[in-house]
């Protein structure tokens, strides 16, 4: 990162904002600007998400949103309703409520006197969905947004399911957002109310995986907020970013297959994090590009980003399987138009446990496998984070459980860049199964990089509005789509597609164990084929280095302490997978503030009884100063039967040690065709 210590404008900064909406709640924001915006007015730039602007959020906030005030705009860093020091409640995500308080902040920042009327909107994440789905609802003074990590459908494409199988980042970020919700303003600045602010947070929340389990399949309340049900909606121009260890990186392509707004996408090799943070490496000058793209549509400057529109991904070379890369090799392509016109199908067939061109096809003699419940101990997390070490590990265990299909050694380097899908025609012995599918890179050496992967609830074969169980033994043909990527497959090295019948824990098995069929003579694997180019569209020099605002100061008082770690007791058959993020104590100095953020989740199972499986989520959030101490303890679990879904949840508060509210819940939610 290179730290830029003075930007073309110099700026002033404004703690707290008080934003009034329309049912007399109002809202918290930080507010960086030029200092003679109100003499020379400026588009403002909103960040609107339900992190704590004032502490959890703070250090991120100080690094980026005083570079882009410092190149000209009003940039606003808002709490959404019920979270840092905003009035009311949040319980649950995406409501039209928050977006309806997101039309009202634009509208409102459009007619401060350092404003021009302009507004644009950007963020990471929830931040990302923010954007997009209120650039969705076109708000008079929007004219552009930067999303990164974001997705445009709410149920195919996001933490709660995929491909109709449910995750467990489903309960694992419902604890993130429990633990959240229920933190309490700060005195300082919203003074003695606090406390009775703190108190509605509590009494109103509840576990948030609980309304998420209620809506197993696609229906109105996943649809809410999905941009996908109508890119039309969609107007302004978006750049639209992510990286391929994300979870979000498939948004990007479908924006830029399906909008008619003017999209520029970035794909990384990164985690989920802003591209100017980008880890795995190399990160690049996000910043920059944000300046200019903003610059371009909401001051006119003709820069040229109207004419940078298009998908540049970063092609990566082929690396031994690890948990955690600093940096991955490769190179920027360019893909101008997607669907890519020169992005070609290229169809394996499933023979004699190899992958062979169609032609060649042979030995079509019907193979099986029941996966053992522990395939996936080494799948990482759906969107990974790199912290703590979170990426796939060597797949040669997981593919022993598994189904497995290698090409020849390859003669020459092959490149691919989109979705690969896997045809299959299949048949299974359960009304109510699942494949996980993986595309791996296997070394001469036999280490098995996985590359991608996808899964299928086979209830969910024909759509996920109406799942429908299977007949034992009958024969279907099932399309899996793999997440997008670029990927480099070496000369020497083999192409590996594995098929599993669990993916435990990344996605929660079905209520009984499965032998699955595959009939060869109707199956393949189809890769997206991209030849290298001689044309400039390839070895491009990327983006420039990585700039940002030096963060404010903060101390670190106690250390941070990441595990990821994978259990396995022979006397039982119990197996676990344990994750830590505990992230010690920070300081804040400027506001003489400690805060504390810990998570301890554990995934367990015993041997192959799918009714062992079980999830927990607890969080301890802690915020002090001088005498003002508070914590809460938040805990959720998720265990299940054949027949249904069980959640024990609590929450706990404590202020100067004494606990003042306490609360638990016991729910029980049937199993829809997962």
């Amino acid at each position: 990162m290179r730290w830029v210590e003075r930007t073309p404008h110099e700026i002033r900064t404004e703690e707290y904002l008080r934003i009034p909406m329309s049912d007399g709640v109002t809202l918290a924001g930080r507010l960086w600007l030029p200092e003679d915006a109100e003499r020379r007015p400026v588009p403002a730039v909103l960040e609107y998400i339900p992190y704590r602007r004032r502490d959890l959020t703070a250090v991120r906030d100080s690094m980026h949103h005083p570079y882009i005030a410092g190149h000209g705009y009003a940039c606003v860093r808002v709490d959404l309703r019920g979270t840092g020091d905003s009035e009311g409640v949040i319980t649950d995500e995406y409501l039209e409520r928050e977006q309806r308080d997101a039309e009202e902040v634009l509208a409102w920042l459009a007619e401060r006197p350092w404003c021009d009327g302009s507004t644009a909107m950007m963020g990471l994440s929830w931040g990302g969905f923010a954007a997009l789905q209120v650039a969705a609802r076109r708000p008079e003074s929007l004219r552009a947004i930067a999303a990164s990590s974001f997705t445009d459908d709410r149920y195919g494409d996001d933490f709660h399911y995929m491909g109709g199988c449910l995750l467990s980042d489903n309960l694992a970020e419902a604890g993130t957002t429990f633990a959240y919700a229920t933190c309490p303003p700060d005195p300082e600045i919203v003074g003695p109310a606090w406390r009775r602010m703190w108190l509605e947070r509590l009494e109103a929340n509840r576990p948030w995986v609980v309304e998420w389990l209620r809506h197993q399949r696609r229906d109105d309340y996943w649809r809410h907020a999905s941009v996908c049900e109508d890119y039309g909606d969609l107007r302004c121009p978006v750049l639209a970013s992510s990286g391929w260890a994300d979870g979000y990186s498939n948004a990007v392509l479908r924006l830029l297959e399906h909008s008619d707004a003017p999209v520029k996408g970035l794909v990384g090799p990164w985690s989920h994090r802003y591209p100017h943070m980008g880890y795995p490496g190399p990160a690049i000058g996000y910043l920059q590009e944000v300046v200019r793209w903003f610059d371009h549509w909401t001051k006119g400057r003709d820069n040229g980003v109207d004419r940078e529109t298009g998908l540049w991904a970063w092609m990566q070379e082929s690396v031994p399987p690890s948990t955690s890369y600093v940096e991955r090799p490769g190179r920027w392509v360019h893909e101008p138009g997607r669907p890519s016109a020169g992005v070609e199908d290229h169809a394996l067939s499933l023979s004699e446990y190899r992958l062979l061109p169609l032609e060649e096809r042979r030995n079509t003699t019907t193979r099986t496998v029941r996966s053992p419940l522990s395939v996936g101990q080494f799948a990482g997390k759906w969107a990974s984070y790199s912290a703590p070490p979170d990426l796939p590990y060597d797949q040669r265990e997981e593919d022993g459980g598994s189904l497995v299909f290698d090409t020849e050694p390859l003669e020459e380097r092959l490149e691919i860049l989109g979705a690969a899908r896997v045809v299959v025609e299949l048949s299974v012995t359960e009304p109510v199964a699942m494949v996980a599918a993986r595309l791996c890179d296997v070394a001469p050496d036999g280490a098995a990089t996985r590359v991608t992967y996808g899964l299928l609830n086979l209830t969910h074969r024909e759509g996920h509005e109406h799942p429908r169980p299977l007949v034992p033994g009958k024969r279907y043909r099932v399309e899996i789509t793999m997440n997008g990527v670029a990927q480099v497959f070496p000369p020497g090295h083999r192409i590996r597609l594995s098929l599993s019948t669990s993916y435990w824990p990344l996605a929660w098995p079905p209520p009984r164990p499965a032998l699955l069929s595959v009939h060869p003579e109707g199956s393949s694997l189809v890769l997206p084929v991209r030849p290298e180019r001689a044309d400039g569209t390839d070895g491009l020099d990327g983006f420039g280095t990585p700039e940002a605002v030096p963060p404010i100061p903060s101390t670190r008082r106690r250390p941070g302490d990441h595990r990821w770690s994978v259990h396995r007791d022979m006397a039982t058959d119990r197996f676990s997978l344990e994750i830590l993020k505990d992230g010690g104590i920070l300081h804040l100095d400027d506001i003489d503030l400690d805060m504390t953020r810990k998570a301890h989740e554990v995934y367990e199972a015993v041997g192959e009884d799918h009714t062992s499986v079980s999830g927990r989520t607890a969080w301890t959030m802690r915020f002090s100063r001088g005498d003002w101490h508070t914590r809460t303890e938040t805990c959720t679990v998720l265990d299940c039967t054949e027949d249904e879904f069980r959640v024990h949840a609590t929450l706990d508060a404590y202020e100067s040690g004494e606990r003042i509210f306490s609360r638990e819940w016991t729910e029980h939610i049937p199993r829809d065709h997962v």
